[in-house]
C-alpha cells in the first residue's frame, strides 16, 4: 500500500524542532553533523568495526506538494528507515530516515540499495557515484520511540540533521539522521 507523504507535514515538523547549540556538543558530535562525505567510514574508524544497515522499514510512497527534492506531486519515492549498526558488537550507531527519488538513481545502485545491507556511502563509493550533500536543518529532539534502539531514556536528547543528496545536479534523497547526545561524548 502506498503512503502519501506531504511536504507541509515535514516542514511543520522541522519548524517545531529545537535548534542545536553547537557549543554544547563534543568534537565527534560536531564532526558527525558537519560531515559531507561518507559517515560510514568515520563510524567504522570510531568503532573499529564494519558498519551494516539494519532495515526497519522500506516502502514506496508518493510526495504531495513542493519539496526540497524538486519532484512533481504524485511522483513515486521510496521511504526508508534504517539503523547503522556495528557488525560484530551490534551497537546501533545512528538512526536514519530517507526519502529517495528512485527514478533518479542508477538501476544497479537502486537494486543494491533495496537488496543489500550495505550503507549508502559504501554503495556510492563502490559504484563511483558522485554526490553532493546540502545540510538543511540541524536540531535536537527527545528520543521518544527511538530510545529502545539506543538503550536510552525516551527524554534523552537526539542530535539530528537533515540534508539533501544531489547526484548529476539533481536532488535524489532527503535524509534525516539521529543519534543520542550521550553516544558520542
Amino acid at each position: 500500500m502506498l503512503k502519501v507523504l506531504k511536504w507541509e507535514t515535514l516542514s511543520a515538523y522541522f519548524a517545531s524542532c529545537q535548534p542545536l547549540d553547537l557549543k554544547t556538543l563534543s568534537p565527534i558530535q560536531r564532526m558527525i553533523l558537519a560531515m559531507d562525505g561518507t559517515l560510514t567510514d568515520v563510524l567504522e574508524a570510531y568503532y573499529l568495526e564494519n558498519i551494516v544497515v539494519l532495515k526497519l522499514h522500506e516502502a514506496p510512497s508518493h510526495i504531495v506538494g513542493i519539496s526540497p527534492l524538486q519532484v512533481d506531486p504524485g511522483k513515486p519515492v521510496l521511504i526508508r528507515k534504517i539503523l547503522l549498526q556495528t557488525q560484530v558488537s551490534q551497537i546501533n550507531c545512528l538512526y536514519a530516515e530517507s526519502i529517495i527519488v528512485t527514478d533518479r538513481l542508477q538501476p544497479l545502485f537502486n537494486n543494491k540499495l533495496v537488496n543489500s545491507d550495505k550503507p549508502m556511502g559504501k554503495l556510492w563509493n563502490e559504484q563511483k557515484i558522485e554526490t553532493f550533500k546540502e545540510t538543511l536543518f540541524s536540531f535536537e529532539e527527545p528520543a521518544r520511540e527511538l530510545a529502545a534502539y539506543f538503550q536510552v531514556h525516551p527524554n534523552c536528547p537526539l542530535v539530528c540533521r537533515s540534508y539533501r543528496v544531489f547526484s548529476q545536479q539533481q536532488p535524489i534523497m532527503l535524509i534525516t539522521e539521529k543519534f543520542p547526545i550521550s553516544l558520542y561524548v
